[in-house]
């Protein structure tokens, strides 16, 4: 996307030690001067603050956007402008999404209500596949949304501009292009570079080429987030390369959606665990993130070799008419049908966008076969994914991951919470229930039903994790001179409402919301108010 700014950028984050100052100058004592009026005080919460501590009863007062008071003692309610009233609820702080998809549609969502009532106050665009906003500065710093935002340089766009949709490495004058596209990206305020090397054309890039564009995004104090080469019979060697890449390139490392996925793999997470485990140990700073789902969303183009693909439709065409090379990437689909997602179970694969005949959005391809007379077996499903991508493909439900492994990730020391989800708007489409659902079904499932997790665990892998990863050194706890992104919420109702069969379904238990001190949530209502901050790079100090 090419976009030109209509405003003039936004003023980036104050830097730390100007916070300092302000919180030392507006309130030293911990207290307001006489004249200092709150702009919201919430009374009578309980706070999970997300550092992990133990909740406490407190009031929270905010001014100018800022937390400027945590009292234990009640606070005169006369001097708030606004006041909510929390008994019996959890103050937290607002939700940070590490992996939403974003990137541009959020321009056309810019309330991102699907998010908001989730709790969720600021949203990270790690694209993987998609495409970036470009130019970066003039897009971010146009918007006017509800939540925080913050966008990464893309592999897979910038390969795009360079290479199309070839599958080969690029010349040394070609990679130098690509380098120079992700410095530009890096410059104007992207976060760290993001690759999905999963699909086509990220599919197509050597290890050496994504290390030699994550030094780039290095040099710039960013970060690298993958989506994995392989999260089913690869996974322990898609951990492996992104423990690479971070060595290689000297640069923190984030896998985004850690999973086992194919019955085949189910369990395996011990081991990738227990590989992040040893990287960090060694030295190198990885870390991940879930959604709290056994299922994944991605487009039809997964059931297929990589190498059947390249080129674009045209070349997938002639490669199907040609006997020969169509019975090699059918036996390469018996593979990866049955090691890698849903074995010849076909009902396990759920349309949620069928572009050639959209009345099966929701139906499984074993409704698609039956209503020819076809069985539910591998054979069919080869043909029919076939078919199907020659008429442009779908997007779809892979049920294909144990629970167990969802936990063990969950419960891992360095594990953070996203969504994976999309800006959606209610009743369009057929989107995964995580884009509805997922904070909250961490908290209703994991720690209100199952327990596996506490509260205080699952808020702090929720707020202050992903705002200490990104850099936010003023985000992600309820403490006196932090951004008051704040989440209200009654810990006895909040559960995710949107199943695979009825996906728009907004989660409940949200009562109030602020981002940066601005009610975006009030009394369960969107206010409509834009507060919302551009979270610009760089994450961490730039080389030298």
């Amino acid at each position: 996307m090419t976009f030109r700014a209509k405003t003039a950028p936004k003023t980036p984050w104050p830097s730390v030690p100007a916070l300092a100052l302000a919180v030392a100058l507006g309130c030293a004592a911990g207290a307001p001067a006489s004249a200092q009026q709150y702009d919201v005080l919430i009374t009578g919460g309980t706070v999970v603050d997300g550092t992990g501590a133990d909740r406490f009863q407190a009031d929270v007062a905010v001014a100018d956007g800022r937390i400027v008071l945590v009292s234990r003692q009640p606070v005169d309610r006369s001097l708030a402008a606004a006041v909510i009233d929390a008994e019996g609820q959890v103050v937290a702080p607002g939700f940070i999404d590490n992996h939403s998809h974003v990137q541009q549609t959020i321009a056309e969502y810019p309330l991102a209500e699907n998010f908001l009532r989730q709790g969720i106050t600021t949203l990270i665009a790690s694209l993987h596949s998609g495409d970036q906003p470009w130019p970066m500065e003039a897009f971010a710093s146009s918007l006017e949304t509800a939540p925080n935002v913050g966008f990464f340089a893309g592999h897979s766009w910038t390969r795009k501009q360079v290479l199309g949709m070839d599958d080969r490495a690029p010349t040394d004058a070609e990679l130098e292009e690509m380098k120079a596209l992700v410095d530009q990206s890096m410059r104007e305020g992207a976060l760290g570079l993001s690759t999905g090397l999963l699909y086509v054309p990220a599919n197509f890039a050597e290890t050496e080429e994504v290390i030699e564009l994550a030094k780039v995004a290095a040099r710039h104090g960013g970060i690298y987030v993958s989506h994995m080469r392989n999260e089913a019979s690869g996974l322990l060697e898609s951990v492996a390369e992104v423990v690479r890449i971070a060595d290689e390139a000297g640069i923190p490392a984030q896998i985004n959606h850690h999973k086992a996925a194919g019955a085949a793999q189910w369990g395996w997470s011990e081991k990738s665990l227990a590989m992040i485990d040893s990287a960090n140990a060694a030295g190198l700073t990885i870390t991940h993130d879930l959604y709290p789902y056994a299922a994944s969303s991605t487009g039809s183009s997964i059931l297929f070799p990589q190498w059947a693909l390249a080129g674009g439709p045209e070349e997938f065409a002639k490669r199907v008419a040609d006997p020969d090379t169509r019975r090699r990437m059918e036996a390469d689909m018996r593979t990866i049908f049955t090691t890698d997602r849903t074995g010849g179970d076909i009902s396990r694969i759920q349309f949620r966008v069928l572009r050639s005949d959209e009345s099966y959005n929701g139906k499984t391809l074993a409704d698609y076969a039956a209503d020819r007379g076809l069985p539910n077996d591998l054979a069919t499903g080869i043909q029919l994914a076939i078919e199907l991508q020659l008429k442009g493909g779908f997007s779809a439900i892979y049920h294909a991951m144990d629970e167990g492994d969802v936990i063990r990730i969950m419960q891992h020391p360095l594990s953070m919470i996203e969504t994976d989800g999309d800006a959606v708007g209610y009743g369009i489409g057929y989107p995964h229930p995580r884009s509805y659902g997922a904070f909250p079904r961490v908290l209703a499932r994991y720690v209100r039903e199952l327990g596996v997790i506490t509260l205080e665990e699952a808020v702090k892998k929720m707020t202050s994790m992903p705002a200490r990863w990104l850099g936010r050194h003023d985000m992600g706890v309820i403490a006196e001179g932090m951004r008051a992104d704040v989440a209200v919420f009654d810990p006895d109702v909040i559960a995710d409402r949107a199943t695979y069969a009825d996906p728009h379904q907004y989660s409940v238990g949200i009562t109030d919301l602020l981002v940066n001190g601005v009610p975006v949530i009030r009394d369960g209502g969107l206010t409509g108010e834009k507060p919302g901050r551009w979270i610009r790079g760089p994450v961490r100090r730039p080389a030298s």
